[in-house]
């Protein structure tokens, strides 16, 4: 069980560190409830008040502690919201319901 527990706290530290930045959330922080994908790539998030935000703008807000339990990453040249690992998969960005684009664009 100790293993179990330690292999687990290993992981989510490995996690971590492909972070490049982990925001403080401020205490009115929104959290990503919802993907918006266009031909299968992320275009956007859902907000937990119900706004639907583009990529860039939820990066921003991320980094002023405006959505809480994400991190920014970044693959080459394109900074995108990685989950906080918490030991948990329910609440990982990939395991959220996905909004289509044309929902985006027709708020």
């Amino acid at each position: 069980m100790n293993q179990t527990l330690e292999k687990n706290e290993l992981s989510e530290a490995l996690a971590k560190n492909t972070l490049d930045d982990i925001p403080t959330p401020k205490p009115n922080a929104k959290k990503i409830t919802g993907l918006i994908k266009q031909s299968g790539k992320i275009k956007g998030y859902r907000l937990s008040d119900d706004t639907m935000i583009d990529k860039n703008e939820a990066i921003e807000m991320a980094r002023q502690g405006e959505i809480a339990g994400v991190g920014i990453a970044h693959r080459k040249d394109t900074e995108y919201l990685k989950s906080i690992p918490d030991g948990t998969e329910d609440n990982n960005l990939s395991n959220l319901p996905t909004v289509s684009a044309e929902e985006m664009s027709n708020e």
